[in-house]
């Protein structure tokens, strides 16, 4: 199957990344939010990362309009799902919320359409359950900021076609990413492995074994990591991450995933990290210099 317009519903930090990675691979893409203001906040950010792709070198000015031109921001979610080819779901990691937006673009989108997911930790089986074609719903996990990194988690569901799955590898190795496959469950690879990290990360703070700022620079001269668990929490949203280590401990009853009390306080304070409306993250709550 042919990818000619992707439909991107979600137009956060990683739903506006994702539509800027498209468009730059070339694609025509609609950009979906709930919100005028979200969507003037993606093209923001969309125009911010295009900016620093220029100063870098990385790209010449004359491609910053050509990529911002083929994006086209909408509220309508007919608009976005009415011709698309695929469809990359990028709202708030909620299973409901989730499977309604699927269920909703079952019935507006042509037949031809996939439907992926960039949920990070919600099986996809349970996800395409919502709709009648099972065998065109896929995961399809990036990571922030998703137009620079390359990784593409794709996660096939119980009925997803070889078809499917083939097109989204082609579409990920075209836009100059790495299709890696993870089987189906409770936060796949990624999103279980770094949970457990982060959780115990969280707890060793709390057991007064080491501060924030000391956690993450262990982690970065220790073992080499660009940025320590609060750090990636603090640029991913602690809310996601709460959120995604609470499904995998519910589904698979795993203590080491139990989200420790710090972080929920965190979060029902506002702290949520480097996002619109937050207060801020760790780094801020605890008031700790960052690195410059």
């Amino acid at each position: 199957m042919e990818i000619r317009k992707i439909g991107v519903v979600g137009a956060g930090t990683m739903g506006s990344g994702i539509a800027q990675a498209c468009s730059q691979g070339g694609y025509e893409v609609v950009m979906r939010d709930t919100e005028q203001k979200f969507v003037d906040a993606a093209f923001e950010r969309i125009k911010g990362s295009l900016a620093r792709f220029v100063k870098s070198g990385k790209m010449a000015q004359e491609d910053v309009e050509r990529v911002v031109g083929r994006i086209k921001g909408t509220v309508d979610l007919q608009e976005a799902g009415k011709d698309a080819d695929l469809i990359i779901e990028a709202i708030f990691e909620d299973v409901e919320a989730k499977k309604a937006v699927f269920k909703e673009l079952d019935d507006i989108c042509p037949e031809r359409t996939i439907l992926a997911s960039n949920t990070s930790t919600i099986m996809i089986t349970e996800l395409a359950s919502a709709v009648r074609r099972r065998e065109k719903c896929i995961g399809m996990h990036w990571f922030v900021p998703a137009q620079v990194m390359r990784l593409v988690e794709v996660i096939r569901s119980a009925e997803t076609s070889d078809e499917t799955f083939d097109t989204i590898v082609d579409l990920a190795k075209k836009l100059g990413k790495v299709p890696v496959e993870a089987n189906d469950g409770p936060g796949f690879f990624t999103s279980r492995y770094i949970g457990s990290y982060f959780m115990e990360a969280i707890r060793l703070f709390e057991a007064g074994v080491a501060g924030i700022k000391e956690i993450d620079t262990m982690c970065k001269l220790g073992f080499g990591w660009p940025m320590g668990p609060f750090e990636i929490m603090d640029l991913t949203g602690l809310d996601i991450a709460m959120h995604a280590s609470e499904y995998v401990s519910k589904e698979i009853g795993e203590p080491r995933y139990v989200v420790p009390i710090t972080m929920k306080k965190l979060v029902k304070a506002g702290y949520i990290g480097n996002k619109p409306g937050s207060k801020g993250g760790w780094y801020d709550y605890y008031k700790i210099e960052k690195e410059k």
